[in-house]
């Protein structure tokens, strides 16, 4: 019956198809092990003619069975099986006697309603309900004027080792049916359960993926299928922060050690922004974006942002590493209305666009090592938290000459954690 299951399977059959064709195989199998059983009872106790009942039945149902497994038309195969089991039993009994002479064998007929819920469904099954009623309903007026069981030749005592062997056998084809349902459905569920499992952990990679690159509102977004994301935001933060003297460095270092050394520098920013609550935006090479404010959560972003530039300069000044090899940073802070938006399809990216970003890159670019240079607005508004030096102007493409300050430390410079930061490198800007 294996083997029968496996060439019934055709690649394009669902699981839950291939558990239905199976049953519908098996039925077809046990049945025709209960007929050579019956024809053999039946030839043993001398009752010829009931025979040829079983045996027509053997015959046909073995034809659909080799017809369905070359044509896999399956359709055709269920409808005669189903058909077999609902009339032959009725066709026994009858030629038998009534229902009692005959054992009860119209019970097998409870196969075909039974066999097409299992197989075909709640609705398919229906007609072959109502058929088994009617079945029933016209043996038992037949009953009135059909042979009795001394008539047939049957004792009482045949008649009822044959009512129990019927009652026996049809329970237990139905039981393993069933059964053999219910434990493949129950592997089905445990296969859906593993897949959804292995698809939610898919899906946290995703999501942690999605995480890495964007802003989580952004992710969740681009997770609820948003379309085109464009948003204006009024007023935000951007802070660039410039590594001085890497390029040079690239020269003399490994790819290796270059790629390494870049990444504790970055994965140490990439620290201090979630601890300042600031969006990293990009690296772009060895100079790094951030920005403050796009969600609003924090009042004081712009605060924020200097405190984290404040952080950043002090991390790459004490790391030994970075020491050794006089790496140095230079920052510029600029703050003011912005377009962000996601770009591209593959490999795409969140990014930032407008005045305020061109002003925080160009600060940078005109900052020396270990300077941290503020647009006015920025200064306006962190001024009475920090100590800045005198104004100084700077040219910026597409806006001419403007006013810029150098931030140095903390207003409360011998509370702040990293308020000591004005070293002699400092005093030298």
């Amino acid at each position: 019956m294996t083997k029968l299951s496996a060439i019934s399977e055709v690649t394009t059959f669902t699981q839950e198809d291939k558990l239905r064709k199976d049953l519908l195989i098996f039925a077809c199998a046990f049945m025709n092990l209960a007929v050579v059983l019956w024809l053999a009872l039946y030839w043993f106790m001398g009752l010829h003619f009931p025979a040829n009942i079983p045996l027509l039945y053997q015959l046909v149902s073995v034809a659909s069975l080799v017809h369905f497994l070359k044509t896999k038309k399956f359709a055709v195969f269920r409808f005669i099986q189903f058909s077999l089991f609902l009339f032959t039993p009725f066709i026994m009994q009858w030629s038998i006697g009534n229902a009692v002479t005959s054992s009860g064998v119209m019970l097998w007929a409870l196969l075909a309603p039974i066999g097409a819920l299992v197989v075909s469904g709640w609705r398919d099954s229906i007609p072959w309900f109502i058929a088994y009623i009617v079945m029933t309903v016209i043996s038992g007026l037949f009953d009135y004027y059909l042979a009795s069981g001394s008539e047939a030749g049957m004792s009482m005592k045949t008649i009822g080792v044959f009512f129990a062997l019927n009652f026996a056998t049809m329970s237990s084809i139905v039981y393993f049916l069933v059964r053999h349902f219910v434990l493949e459905m129950d592997k089905i569920k445990n296969q859906l359960d593993q897949q959804h499992q292995l698809l939610a952990e898919e899906q946290k990679k995703s999501e942690r993926v999605l995480l890495n690159v964007l802003p989580s509102s952004i992710a969740q977004r681009l997770k609820n299928h948003a379309g085109l994301i464009a948003d204006g935001h009024a007023d935000v933060t951007v802070m660039f922060a410039d590594l001085v003297n890497f390029t040079q460095l690239t020269e003399s270092l490994s790819p290796e050690q270059m790629v390494s050394l870049l990444n504790t520098i970055f994965s140490s920013f990439d620290e201090l922004c979630e601890k300042y609550g600031v969006e990293k935006i990009k690296t772009i090479g060895d100079a790094y974006m951030v920005v403050g404010g796009l969600n609003r959560e924090k009042a004081n972003y712009t605060k924020d942002v200097a405190d984290l530039a404040l952080e950043m300069r002090q991390f790459v000044n004490d790391h030994p590493d970075l020491s050794r090899y006089r790496l140095g940073i230079h920052t510029g802070i600029a703050t003011g209305p912005v377009v962000a938006g996601v770009i591209g399809t593959k490999r795409f990216i969140y990014d930032l666009w407008g005045d305020t970003v061109n002003v925080a890159s160009r600060l940078t670019d005109e900052a020396v090592q270990d300077a941290i240079q503020v647009d006015r607005t920025t200064y306006n508004r962190i001024r009475h938290d920090y100590v800045f030096e005198p104004p100084a102007t700077v040219h910026v493409k597409g806006k001419g000459e403007m006013i810029m300050y150098r931030l140095t430390s903390p207003l409360a410079d011998d509370m702040h954690p990293f308020g000591s930061i004005t070293s002699s490198r400092a005093a030298h800007i």
